[in-house]
């Protein structure tokens, strides 16, 4: 039968979560372009929806699946040393301001803080691949290798990840995932919708358990 009865997708949840107070990360590959692409405006195009801010979101690419694991740690490492700064930029303003002359005529210091420099690191990160199955034993080495290492940044860093890869047998089954269509006339779902949703849900409930809240 021709019919798929499988029942795949991000369920609905309750709660509607609002990302305008999260910073998230888009780590991407630059192999397999064209799917690539529609996944990653997909999932733009969903958290801008749930009020994400383009100055909160920020992109970076690399070249395949295989370096998505320690781009991600490294992402999330830069952003912690920003955060870093910042506050130590912002102490060191007000000291300064503490030890001004007091005399009417002394000129105000302002602080050394760059304008552009974020006060927190990321809340979570979305890393999108595409690994197409070849006639080697690359695919399955690389999808266990990523699978495990994006696991393993999640759990040390304690920052969400969601696993925005797609492992594919063959390339119609990617096209499909990517909503853009394959040779049968299949459209099928884009992916980076769900993950665009994952993020925002996740960013939010970690933030939320790094208080100590469950509600």
């Amino acid at each position: 039968m021709s019919e798929d009865h499988t029942i795949k997708g991000l369920s609905p949840f309750g709660t509607q979560y609002n990302g305008s107070n999260l910073r998230i990360a888009i780590v991407h590959t630059r192999w397999n372009k064209v799917v690539i692409d529609a996944l990653l405006v997909a999932t733009l195009r969903k958290l801008r929806e749930a009020g994400v801010k383009e100055g909160n979101i920020v992109i970076q690419s690399v070249p395949g699946s295989f370096e998505l694991p320690l781009a991600c740690a490294r992402v999330i490492s830069a952003s912690q040393i920003q955060a870093y700064s910042t506050a130590t930029d912002l102490l060191s303003g007000a000291n300064s301001l503490l030890s001004l002359d007091s005399r009417p005529n002394t000129p105000a210091i302002a602080s050394s803080k760059p304008a552009n420099i974020p006060s927190r690191p990321f809340d979570a990160v979305i890393a999108i691949g595409v690994l197409l199955k070849g006639s080697t034993m690359h695919f399955e080495h690389i999808s266990e290798a990523v699978s495990t290492g994006l696991m393993r940044v999640q759990l040390d860093s304690g920052v969400p990840i969601i696993f925005g890869v797609l492992t594919a047998l063959a390339d119609v089954q990617a096209l499909i995932r990517a909503g853009i269509g394959g040779r049968d006339g299949k459209q099928g779902h884009n992916h980076g919708e769900d993950w665009g949703a994952a993020v925002v849900e996740m960013g939010s409930q970690a933030r939320r358990w790094a208080q100590g809240k469950f509600a």
